[in-house]
């Protein structure tokens, strides 16, 4: 076992863990700074990954793969450390979110939607006025004032993300469509679809720091529906809907 310090939604953690490959996962984020708590990733934690793994392919029909040691540690961090962050006003959260003139905007939807090809449609248009924070599995934090996103190593299978973050302008979720679309959604009204898409710790102390969490940000951000195909116009009309345009 060997320390690694790093930091996620300027929150400096250490991790003990077993592969010098998850120094490597978290390169952009290392830091000197001591964690402000520490998770340690077990054998029956790498474990216990795979299982779920195998669990999840057997319910959608799909043969079950054997994935590599570090790669499982990576995803037992990833689990690990979601269960804590809610203690510190964060949530992990499912979705692409793209940065535009330093305001974010959260694409969400179930698996296979396109959040990915939409957030490359925003890239193709408007170019580097575009960051790509994550595509996968961004950190959101709350505060009193505002809500702030970020970026993690755990980015989807095109690894897109950068260490950086924005002010949480809107979060909007995409549905497939013939036609563009776009219009304001009332967050109540899409409370079983966040809920699904946030992180859900097993601890009942933390879930119900994840629902006081959610409760918070729907109150302080905009929220969307959006019907879109995958043209460029559907980018033009997202960005024109969430900015009143």
């Amino acid at each position: 076992m060997y320390e690694i310090n790093f930091t996620l939604a300027g929150i400096p953690v250490t991790a003990c863990c077993r592969y010098e490959e998850t120094r490597t996962f978290l390169k952009d984020y290392l830091t000197s700074d001591a964690g402000v708590f520490t998770v340690e990733i077990s054998e029956e934690d790498i474990i216990a990954e795979q299982d779920r793994s195998d669990k999840e392919a057997l319910l959608e029909g799909e043969e079950p793969q054997i994935f590599s040691l570090p790669y499982l540690e990576t995803l037992a961090l990833y689990r690990k450390l979601a269960s804590r962050l809610p203690e510190y006003d964060t949530i992990l959260f499912h979705g692409s979110v793209i940065a535009m003139d330093n305001e974010g905007y959260l694409f969400t939807a179930k698996s296979g939607t396109g959040k990915s090809t939409h957030t490359a449609l925003w890239r193709q248009v408007f170019r580097d006025r575009v960051i790509m924070i994550n595509d996968d599995k961004p950190l959101i934090r709350i505060s009193d004032r505002e809500v702030q996103v970020y970026g993690t190593p755990w980015d989807g299978k095109h690894h897109l993300s950068t260490n950086t973050s924005v002010r949480l302008k809107a979060i909007c979720l995409l549905e497939r469509g013939q036609e563009n679309h776009i219009e304001p959604a009332d967050p109540f009204r899409l409370y079983p679809m966040l809920l699904q898409q946030l992180f859900r710790p097993d601890d009942e102390t933390a879930m119900k720091k994840v629902l006081e969490l959610l409760d918070r940000l729907m109150g302080q951000i905009s929220f969307y529906r959006l019907k879109c195909n995958m043209e460029p116009e559907a980018a033009i009309t997202a960005w024109k809907g969430m900015n009143h345009e």
